[in-house]
């Protein structure tokens, strides 16, 4: 599942060899965006390398958690590879929800806002789970971060009207988003 967005930039599944570069990611997307996602800057910057690298080979592989990332240097193998990771996007299936994938941590790099790279990762992710007989995709965004909200309709996903309190801030809520895979 690699898809090429420009000449050296693809999405792909993530490596164990891209755990460094995820690291780093991780961080830029705590110091962005804090209410987006489930730990804190500081919790993430206190957690030894070798914790990232086993999140990273575990997503790195099999049906129950992917991670793609949007990669400036071609890809695994590719001719730059080494640069800075600029996306991420994430998928997962719960228990209770099955039959659908999960979509969290998703993430664009300031400055490649607009240009299809949320695209991209979203359709990475969907067709993980569409070869996994997951035909629905389904997130949560923070009440209140239009943007956010706006970015996910246009790529087709509706509002359920469903809101769940956010797991780790409480008084803020989340609403949840579907859409076909």
């Amino acid at each position: 599942m690699t898809s090429t967005l420009a000449p050296t930039l693809t999405v792909h599944r993530v490596t164990p060899e891209d755990a460094a570069r995820m690291r780093a990611l991780r961080l830029e997307m705590l110091a962005d965006s804090p209410l987006a996602f489930l730990e804190t800057l500081a919790q993430a910057a206190a957690r030894p390398h070798a914790d990232y690298r086993r999140r990273i080979v575990q997503a790195s592989a099999g049906g129950q958690l992917a991670q793609f990332v949007a990669d400036p240097g071609g890809g695994p193998g590719g001719p730059g590879r080494g640069g800075r990771l600029i996306g991420h996007a994430g998928g997962t299936v719960l228990p209770e929800e099955s039959a659908a994938t999960v979509v969290f941590a998703v993430y664009i790099t300031p400055a490649h806002r607009g240009r299809g790279v949320l695209a991209s990762l979203m359709d990475a992710v969907a067709e993980w789970s569409l070869s996994l007989s997951r035909r629905e995709l389904m997130l949560e965004v923070v009440v209140g971060n239009d943007r956010a909200v706006r970015a996910y309709e246009r790529l087709g996903f509706e509002d359920t009207g469903v809101r769940v309190p956010h797991p780790v801030l409480p008084g803020l809520q989340e609403l949840q988003m579907r859409r076909r895979a």
